[in-house]
Formats: C-alpha cells, sequence, structure tokens
C-alpha cells in the first residue's frame, strides 16, 4: 500500500495551477481565468449533481477511467472518459439531471493518449474511481468533487482528486490498490 502520507497528500496552490490544465477545470477560454474561475464555481454551485452520480451514470457506456465537470463555451458540463471492449468514449452527464446528454467515441490523438494511459491504471485498480473520491472527500469535510484521474504511481493505481472547497483547489491522492 502506497505510504499514507501519499495517500491523502495535498498539494500546494501552484501545483493545483499546474495540474488544472490537465483536469481543463478551473477556466473557459472565453473569460479570463479569474472570470472563468468564478463562473465554474457559481455553475458548480447550482449544479446538483454530484461527480461520483456521474461516474455511476457512465458505467453503462463502459468503465469510468476519469471524470471532471469543465467550463466549455460558457457552460457547465460533466465529462467521463470510459473504455468497453478496448474502446475509449467520453460520456456528457447533463449536470442538471445526472442522465447522459451523448456520447462520443474519443478519437483525437491527445484524447485517446490519455484514455489510454488512464485505463492501463484502472486495469491495476482494486478501487473503483467513485469510491476514492468518496473516500477523499471524507477526509476533506465540506469540499466537492470536480475531478478524479487515474495513474501510476511507483507501481501502483493513484487517483488525483480535484476538490473545491469555498473558493480553494485542491489535489488530493487516493490509491487505488
Amino acid at each position: 500500500m502506497i505510504a499514507a502520507a501519499a495517500s491523502s497528500a495535498v498539494v500546494g496552490l501552484a501545483a493545483v495551477v499546474g495540474l488544472a490544465g490537465h483536469f481543463g477545470v478551473p477556466r473557459d477560454n472565453d473569460d479570463d481565468d479569474d472570470e472563468g474561475q468564478e463562473a465554474l464555481i457559481d455553475a458548480l454551485r447550482a449544479s446538483k449533481v454530484s461527480l461520483q452520480q456521474g461516474l455511476t451514470t457512465s458505467e453503462q457506456e463502459g468503465q469510468p477511467s476519469a471524470g471532471k465537470f469543465e467550463f466549455n463555451k460558457g457552460r457547465l458540463r460533466l465529462s467521463v472518459y470510459t473504455a468497453k471492449d478496448g474502446k475509449f468514449s467520453e460520456v456528457l452527464v447533463d449536470p442538471a439531471t445526472g442522465k447522459v446528454a451523448r456520447v462520443e467515441p474519443i478519437i483525437r490523438a491527445d484524447d485517446l493518449a490519455a484514455a489510454q494511459s488512464q485505463s492501463m491504471a484502472m486495469a491495476s485498480a482494486k478501487t473503483a474511481l467513485k469510491d476514492a473520491v468518496d473516500k477523499a472527500l471524507d477526509e476533506a469535510a465540506g469540499a466537492r468533487a470536480i475531478g478524479v484521474i487515474p495513474n501510476m504511481k511507483e507501481g501502483h493505481p493513484v487517483a488525483s482528486v480535484l476538490l473545491l472547497k469555498g473558493e480553494r483547489f485542491t489535489i488530493v491522492h487516493q490509491p487505488l490498490d
């Protein structure tokens, strides 16, 4: 098992900002960073659907391998990557209803590479992403999960969970084995 420090390590603000591009969360390309971040936070407050609900809903399309709320063209959306029979899809879950809005095959090279990497990490996992998110939230009272991405660290699958508490973003790492 990964050391306790790694299982709940919270990275500093600079690292969160650096990983923001990886999660694609705290900014809207149409706004400057602060306005995009504020708009995202406001939209998340209005959304009744949780990241965990989106992960569960997407299971009808395959095994969830990553998920995130993102702000795209002025609208909040919940995107979950899934893997099924060697194929990868992006499941868009309506953040207002929690129902599948659209399913798209992942074909862009960079998205496909990310999906394959995430799927490989999940192949080694014994814990579902939803459960890793639940545990991260148990350890961060009052926070809301807005993204989860699995990866391999020192030969072990780990979920990086992006949390929002108030107006502060943090990343918590949860073991998946």
